[in-house]
């Protein structure tokens, strides 16, 4: 067996960035820029007005009250055309253009109109309350640096910007290819010795969450023929998945099958808990993982290593999966030679920091503890044992929807 380590960098040197695409703003949230995006215009375009209030020159409010002469206004979007003279004032609103002449603003709160006139009762200096031409962003500045996930924000920001389109990254295709004799398509009936298959549909919502293009290529049955078949239809994918099969079982036929069909392995075994018997390779010149059949194990190993894979065909800059700090509610044993993942329930204390609780059942089968948790304990190999407390590494699991 190799190391969680090991495994995780010969998993993802498999991986590149893929190439990009045009996509337009109301399709871009959840990918990742393939390039930067560069301002097609500045913000704000000229200097204006952050309140509303009047536009008029500092010096002639260097002393209060002070009564003068209103000549137009500058709404938002629009302009007062002349020069502003000294005596005089023009009405402006959030966003309007500050007109030449004009150094500063009286806000509306410190003035009495009275028809053409307005009186200030407070003074300003010069530069009060204007947003400068370019103070956001200036035309031909990077924005957003390529590798980033588009969020809501990042919308936003790209379309203030004045861009429709932004140029991302192709969305990994991962096929998903279901084994074992005892599975059924959830939603029949089940016969004698026959569950319902949850691995598939729960890799499709993992790969959809990553960012990539899940490819279900069903369930296949311990028969060599049919599963070479199926798995064959993943020669178009960026990766191929299975789950069940990979394990020292009379039925575990994946290594050895698909192994008469072309698949290379790179390393069978990896010494941590769930997740054992994981297989990565390529099958007929396509990256290939093989995940253990137990729903945890599947889970937990799409976490370890399939989001990393995904992300580095993203291009995506901060793609190592999140670990923090947090304190452990209950003791631990000491741990064995294997890096163990345990479901918990992460929480916050009153003082702030993140704790950590180990769920009470740890099997691998039972899926329900796994969503019962929104974290993974990480125990590293031979950990000592651990009390209440202490300070432990965590992967939360709460979901993030790529698009």
């Amino acid at each position: 067996m190799i190391s969680v380590e090991e495994a995780l960098a010969r998993t993802t040197e498999a991986f590149s960035p893929l190439p990009g695409e045009e996509v337009s703003l109301e399709k871009a949230l959840g990918r990742v820029l393939a390039e930067d995006a560069y301002a097609a215009v500045s913000h704000p375009p000229t200097d204006v007005s952050a309140m509303d209030g009047y536009a008029v020159r500092a010096k002639d409010v260097a002393q209060v009250p002070v009564s003068l002469s209103v000549m137009g206004e500058a709404p938002a979007g629009g302009a007062y055309k002349d020069e502003v003279m000294s005596g005089q004032a023009v009405r402006i609103f959030t966003g309007g253009t500050v007109p030449q002449g004009a150094d500063t603003i009286i806000i509306q709160e410190n003035t009495e109109r009275n028809g053409e006139t307005v009186m200030v009762v407070k003074g300003a200096r010069d530069g009060t309350y204007i947003r400068r031409q370019g103070m956001d962003f200036k035309t031909d500045e990077v924005g957003l640096k390529a590798g980033r996930r588009l969020a809501p924000r990042d919308i936003a920001f790209a379309a203030a910007m004045n861009l429709s389109h932004l140029t991302v990254r192709r969305k990994p295709s991962i096929a998903i290819l279901s084994t074992g004799d005892e599975l059924i398509l959830p939603g029949k009936t089940p016969g004698p010795n026959r569950i319902p298959g949850s691995n598939g549909p729960g890799l499709a919502a993992f790969v959809d969450s990553c960012g990539g293009n899940p490819v279900d290529l069903g369930i296949a049955p311990d028969d060599e023929k049919v599963l070479a078949a199926l798995a064959a239809g993943a020669k178009d994918s960026d990766l191929l998945v299975t789950s069940g099969g990979v394990s020292v079982g009379d039925h575990d036929i994946v290594r050895d099958a698909l192994g008469r069909h072309g698949l290379k392995v790179n390393f069978w075994g990896v010494a941590m808990r769930p997740g054992k018997p994981l297989l990565f390779g390529h099958f007929s010149g396509v990256p290939f993982l093989g995940f253990p059949g137990n729903p945890v194990a599947t889970l937990v190993c799409a976490t370890v290593y399939l989001r990393p894979a995904i992300d580095a065909m993203l291009g995506v800059c901060d793609g190592r999966t999140e670990e923090i700090s947090a304190r452990l509610t209950c003791n631990l044993d000491a741990n064995d030679e294997r890096q163990c993942y345990l479901r918990a329930h992460l929480s916050t204390d009153r003082e702030g920091n993140m704790t950590a609780t180990p769920l009470p059942k740890q099997d691998s089968a039972m899926i329900s503890i796994l969503s019962q948790a929104n974290g993974l304990l990480i125990r590293p190999p031979n950990a000592q044992a651990a009390k209440v407390g202490e300070c432990v590494t965590v992967i939360p699991l709460a979901g993030r929807h790529a698009g």
